[in-house]
C-alpha cells in the first residue's frame, strides 16, 4: 500500500511529472530501509521524500525551480533521533555550574566559590555533573567544603546522573532538613557518625531542596528549550524523545508548536502527579500535524541510578552490603498509571536501572498487557534497562516491551560498575546485543545533559564499548557490541518505531518526512576512531536545512 503522500500523487495523476523542490547528491546517502540501500541522490517535494536512487533516477525530477544540495563527498543518513533526553534539562545545563569532567571535589569547590564572589548573598547557585567515581578515593564529599567557600549562599549541586545532589547547610537549613531528619520514601540523606546530615541526598530527598527553590517560568523554560535546539541541531539531532514533560513545560511546547517555533521533532513523555496525568491522558494523543510535536506517552520512574547507588537490585550493592538500592515508585502506583495510559492510547516508559526495578516493571506491564488484545502492540518501554537479570532478558521482546538504552551510560560508567555489581551481574550490564539476539529492537539515545548531545558518542560506544582514548582494548564485555548498521538502525528506523512513527520517519523512503543528517565523512565506513571527529555539515528537517556548519558553504 502507498503512503499517503504518494497515494495523493498517484490518485492526481501527478507523480510521473512531480518536480522536486529539493534534490540532495553528491555522496553516498543511506536509506536504512529494509533492503538497506545506499543510493546517489534523494528527491524532496513539500517536505517529503519524493525518491531515492540513482543521478540518473533522481535527475528526472529536477525542474527549474528545483534546488539542489551537492554534498560534495559528504555523506547523508536519515534524520538522528534520540530516544530518550532531556531537552529542557539542556537548557538549563548551559545557564548553571557546569561541574562535569573535574576530577576532584577541590575543583569543584573552586569554581562554586567563584560564582558567589559573583552573586549577591543568599542568591542560589546551582550546577550539575559532579561525579565522586572520578575522585581519588571515590567517595561523597561532605557539606563542609561548600559551607567554607559559598557559606551565604545556598548551593545545590546535581551529580552527573541526576539522582543525587550536594548541598550545604543553608540549603538544608531553608529545606528543613538540619534538624531532625524525616523518614523519604523513595530517598536517603546520608548522615555522619553524628547522625547529622553530610549534604548527600539520593533521589526523593532532593525535592525536599527543590520545593525552597525559586521556580522556573514559561519563559525561562521557552529561553532554555531555545539553546537546547540549536546545539541538538548542530549536533545533527531531527527528534528528540523528551523524557519528562511536567504542566508547565507542555504548555511552552504547544505554544511554541502553535507558532511555528519548534525547530527540532519534540517526542514527549509526560510526567507528574497522577491526577494531572488523569486529566492531560484525558485530552488524548496529540499528533500533531506537521510532525513537530508528539504527545502520546507517560513516564515513570521504578528506581534511580547505579552510580548514586539509587538502583534498585535484586540483591545488595557489592561495594555497599547494607542496601539494595531504592524504589522510587510503589508497584500500585506503576501499575495504575499503566493501565490509565493504555486504555487512553499511551506509551508507559518507566525508568528502571537496577535488576529489581527491570522486573517489577516487566511484572506490572504483563499483568497491564494481558487485559488488551493488542497487548504487544502498545510498545511499552523501559528506559534505561541497564542492568538485567537472565530470566527477564527474553520477556521485553515476548510482551513487546522496547528497551530504550544509552550506549554512553556503558562508557561512562565501565570502570566503575564491577565495583557496584561484581562480576557475576555485571555481565548483563548494557546487554544491547543480548537483547536484539532475544528479538528485541533497541531504540538508542544519550539522556543529555546527563551525557553529551553528540549522537556519534552513542554510535562509537555502541560498536567499540570503548571510551575515546580507545581503552579497554577490544571492549568492555566485546561480546554486547553493536554491528555499526544495527548501531544505525538504533538511531534512525528502531527510534521512529519506538514513537509509532515508521510510517512517516527513520529511513528515507518515499512518502516520510525529508529529514537527514549530513556528515562529513561516512561512519559507516571509516575507523572507529575516526567517528567522534566527524562533523555535522547540514541538519535538514521536513526538506528544510535548519543548521549549516559554517565550513560546509564552501561545498556549494
Amino acid at each position: 500500500m502507498l503512503p499517503p503522500f504518494l497515494f495523493f500523487l498517484a490518485l492526481t495523476g501527478l507523480f510521473a511529472g512531480t518536480r522536486a523542490d529539493l534534490i540532495i547528491r553528491g555522496g553516498p546517502i543511506y536509506t536504512v530501509d529494509p533492503a538497506n540501500r545506499v543510493v546517489e541522490a534523494v528527491a524532496v517535494k513539500s517536505g517529503r521524500v519524493l525518491a531515492a536512487g540513482s543521478l540518473t533516477e533522481i535527475d528526472r525530477y529536477r525542474g527549474k525551480h528545483t534546488r539542489v544540495l551537492e554534498l560534495a563527498g559528504g555523506c547523508a543518513y536519515p534524520g538522528f533521533v534520540d530516544s530518550h533526553a532531556h531537552l529542557a534539562g539542556l537548557g538549563d545545563s548551559l545557564e548553571i555550574l557546569d561541574l562535569k569532567g573535574l576530577d576532584s571535589p577541590e575543583q569543584v569547590l573552586a569554581r562554586v566559590g567563584q560564582a558567589a564572589a559573583e552573586t549577591p548573598p543568599g542568591g542560589w547557585i546551582r550546577g550539575r555533573g559532579w561525579d565522586q567515581n572520578r575522585w581519588p578515593g571515590r567517595e561523597y564529599p561532605d557539606r563542609a567544603g561548600l559551607d567554607r567557600v559559598a557559606g551565604d549562599h545556598p548551593v545545590l549541586l546535581t551529580r552527573v546522573d541526576g539522582h543525587a545532589a550536594w548541598v550545604n547547610t543553608k540549603a538544608l537549613e531553608l529545606a528543613g532538613l538540619a534538624g531532625p531528619l524525616p523518614r523519604i520514601e523513595g530517598g536517603e540523606i546520608l548522615t555522619g557518625p553524628s547522625g547529622r546530615p553530610t549534604g548527600i541526598l539520593v533521589d526523593n530527598a532532593i525535592d525536599r531542596v527543590r520545593r525552597v527553590m525559586p521556580e522556573a517560568g514559561p519563559e525561562d523554560i521557552a529561553r532554555r528549550l531555545k539553546k537546547a535546539f540549536a546545539c541538538c541541531l548542530e549536533a545533527g539531532l531531527t527528534e528528540v524523545h523528551e523524557a519528562g514533560v511536567g504542566p508547565l513545560a507542555l504548555e511552552v511546547y504547544r505554544g511554541l508548536q502553535r507558532r511555528g517555533a519548534l525547530p527540532v521533532r519534540v517526542w514527549a513523555m509526560l510526567e507528574g502527579e497522577e491526577q494531572w496525568l488523569e486529566k492531560t491522558l484525558r485530552r488524548g494523543v496529540c499528533l500533531d500535524k506537521t510532525g513537530f510535536l508528539t504527545v502520546r506517552a507517560v513516564k515513570m520512574y521504578a528506581d534511580g541510578a547505579l552510580g548514586s547507588r539509587g538502583a534498585w537490585l535484586l540483591e545488595p550493592y557489592q561495594d555497599r552490603s547494607d542496601t539494595c538500592g531504592l524504589s522510587l515508585t510503589d508497584r500500585g502506583t506503576l501499575e495504575r498509571v499503566a493501565r490509565l495510559s493504555a486504555r487512553h492510547g499511551f506509551q508507559m516508559c518507566t525508568h528502571a536501572i537496577g535488576d529489581r526495578a527491570n522486573r517489577e516493571v516487566l511484572d506490572v506491564y504483563e499483568r497491564v498487557l494481558a487485559d488488551f488484545p493488542d497487548g504487544r502492540s502498545r510498545r511499552f518501554r523501559i528506559e534505561h534497562a541497564q542492568v538485567l537479570n537472565a530470566a527477564d532478558l527474553p520477556r521485553f521482546a515476548r510482551l513487546g516491551v522496547l528497551p530504550s538504552m544509552q550506549p554512553t551510560h556503558c562508557t561512562s560508567d565501565m570502570s566503575w560498575a564491577v565495583d557496584r555489581l561484581g562480576p557475576a551481574r555485571v555481565r548483563l550490564a548494557y546487554a544491547w546485543r543480548s537483547l536484539i539476539e532475544a528479538g528485541s529492537l533497541v531504540p538508542s539515545g544519550s539522556d543529555f545533559p546527563i551525557e553529551g548531545v553528540n549522537p556519534l558518542l552513542g554510535f562509537y560506544a555502541a560498536i567499540t564499548r570503548q571510551d575515546l582514548d580507545g581503552h579497554p582494548p577490544g571492549g568492555w564485555q566485546p561480546e554486547q557490541t553493536l554491528t555499526r548498521e544495527q548501531a544505525l538502525r538504533s538511531m534512525t528506523v528502531w527510534a521512529a518505531y519506538a514513537g509509532f512513527q515508521e510510517r512517516d520517519k527513520g529511513s528515507l523512503e518515499p512518502g516520510k518526512w525529508a529529514d537527514l543528517t549530513v556528515l562529513d565523512r561516512d561512519i559507516m565506513t571509516v575507523s572507529a576512531a575516526e567517528i567522534p571527529n566527524a562533523r555535522v555539515l547540514w541538519t535538514l528537517v521536513a526538506g528544510r536545512v535548519a543548521y549549516s556548519n559554517p565550513t560546509s558553504e564552501d561545498r556549494n
